[in-house]
C-alpha cells in the first residue's frame, strides 16, 4: 500500500463508525465491532469491523470468519461501492472524509443549531445521511428507467426514509428517495434534487410532487462524469435529470449536468475550457427559453451550442421504448464528426 494510501486508510480508521454506517448499513455495532454479512454489504454476522485500535490491531481492520477475506476501510470503500479503478476508491474515501460528520454532544453542550429549511446547509447534511446507490431502491428504479450507471457517480445517493411533506394538507411522512446532489465546478455540494420511489423501487412513490430541489440552484447543476477542476472540452446539459443520465448510459465518456429546470438551465454556468455545448431538447416547447438563452451565453462565450433531439418526448422516453444501440445511433448524426469517439463502438 501506497503511503497516501495508508494515511486515507488510517484517517478513515478513525471514524470507523462512520465509515460503516455508511458503507456497510446492512450492520450494526456490537461492542468494539461492527458486524455484517460481508464486505459487499450483505445482511449477515461473519464480518467484524474493529471500531478502536488496541493489542490486536488498529481501527478500520476486518476479517470475513466465513470466506477469510480480511483487509482495511479503503476496501470498505472499494467493494460496498463496487468500484474498480483504485483511483475512483481514493476519490470516494476523500468525499467521504470531507463530509460533515454529525457531532457528539456532552451532557451539558448546546446543539448544534437545526440547518434553515432548505438551504445548502440542509442539502449537504441530507447528503451526508444517504448512503450509496448500490444495491438499494434507488439503483432498481434507476435500471427501470433503462439508466445504467457507473458505481462510481459521487453525485447519486439513497435515502430509505426521506421526509416529504403534502403542500396543502400539510401531512409528513417518510419515504424512500434517490437523491442526487447539486453541486458547483468546484465539486461543493450546493442543493439536492429528492425523487420519492415506490417501497418497491417500481417507478416513483404515488404522491403529488414526486421530486422537489432545494438550495442554491442557480448556475450549478446535478453533474455525471465531472472531475471538479478539470478543463471540459465537450459536455451535454439539459433540464431533467432522468434526460441526462439517459444520455451518460449510452455516451459513458461524455460529462453531463442536469439543470433542474428551464430558468436554471438558463444560468448555467460554463466549466472550463468548454468549446463545444450540446444541448438536451425535449419535443415539447416548455423549455424552449432556457435553451434560447443558454445558447446565447454560450455563443458570447465563444461556445458552439448545438441541440441534441430526441425521436419521442425526451431521451429517457428513447432510451426504454427504442434501447440504447438505436438511440446510440440516432445521436451518432447529431455530433460533430470529432465527438463521435464519444459513443461506445458498434456491435
Amino acid at each position: 500500500m501506497t503511503g497516501s494510501a495508508s494515511e486515507l486508510a488510517r484517517r478513515l480508521g478513525d471514524q470507523a463508525e462512520a465509515v460503516c454506517r455508511e458503507y456497510l448499513s446492512n450492520g450494526r455495532r456490537s461492542g468494539n465491532h461492527w458486524i455484517v454479512g460481508d464486505v459487499r454489504n450483505t445482511r449477515g454476522r461473519s464480518m467484524h469491523v474493529r471500531l478502536k485500535g488496541n493489542a490486536k490491531g488498529p481501527a478500520g481492520k476486518w476479517v470475513d470468519e466465513q470466506s477469510g477475506e480480511h483487509g482495511d476501510l479503503l476496501d470498505v470503500i472499494r467493494e460496498s461501492c463496487g468500484l474498480v479503478e483504485f483511483r475512483d476508491v481514493v476519490d470516494e474515501a476523500r468525499r467521504f472524509l470531507a463530509m460533515p460528520r454529525p457531532q457528539a454532544q456532552d451532557a451539558g453542550a448546546q446543539r448544534q443549531p437545526a440547518a434553515a429549511r432548505g438551504s445548502p446547509d440542509a442539502a449537504r447534511r441530507l447528503f451526508a445521511m444517504s448512503q450509496p446507490v448500490v444495491g438499494t431502491l434507488a439503483e432498481r428504479y434507476l435500471a427501470g428507467r433503462g439508466i445504467l450507471l457507473t458505481a462510481h457517480e459521487r453525485a447519486l445517493r439513497f435515502h430509505p426514509g426521506c421526509y416529504y411533506r403534502d403542500l396543502v394538507t400539510g401531512e409528513m411522512q417518510t419515504l424512500p428517495a434517490l437523491i442526487a446532489a447539486v453541486t458547483s465546478l468546484d465539486g461543493r455540494i450546493t442543493g439536492l434534487q429528492r425523487t420519492w420511489l415506490a417501497p418497491d423501487g417500481d417507478g416513483k412513490a404515488q404522491i403529488a410532487d414526486p421530486r422537489r430541489s432545494l438550495g442554491h440552484l442557480l448556475g450549478n447543476g446535478i453533474w455525471l462524469g465531472l472531475d471538479p477542476g478539470t478543463p471540459v472540452p465537450v459536455m451535454a446539459v439539459g433540464e431533467g435529470f432522468e434526460t441526462m443520465a439517459s444520455l451518460r448510459t449510452v455516451m459513458p465518456a461524455l460529462p453531463v449536468a442536469a439543470a433542474t429546470s428551464a430558468n436554471h438551465l438558463a444560468g448555467l454556468t460554463f466549466p472550463p475550457g468548454c468549446r463545444r455545448l450540446y444541448i438536451a431538447a425535449d419535443a415539447d416547447a416548455a423549455g424552449r427559453h432556457g435553451i434560447e438563452r443558454l445558447s446565447q451565453r454560450a455563443g458570447e462565450a465563444g461556445i458552439l451550442a448545438l441541440a441534441l433531439r430526441p425521436q419521442l418526448g425526451d431521451f429517457n422516453d428513447d432510451l426504454r421504448h427504442l434501447g440504447p444501440t438505436h438511440l446510440a445511433a440516432w445521436l451518432s448524426d447529431q455530433l460533430v464528426p470529432e465527438d463521435a469517439r464519444l459513443l461506445p463502438p458498434s456491435g
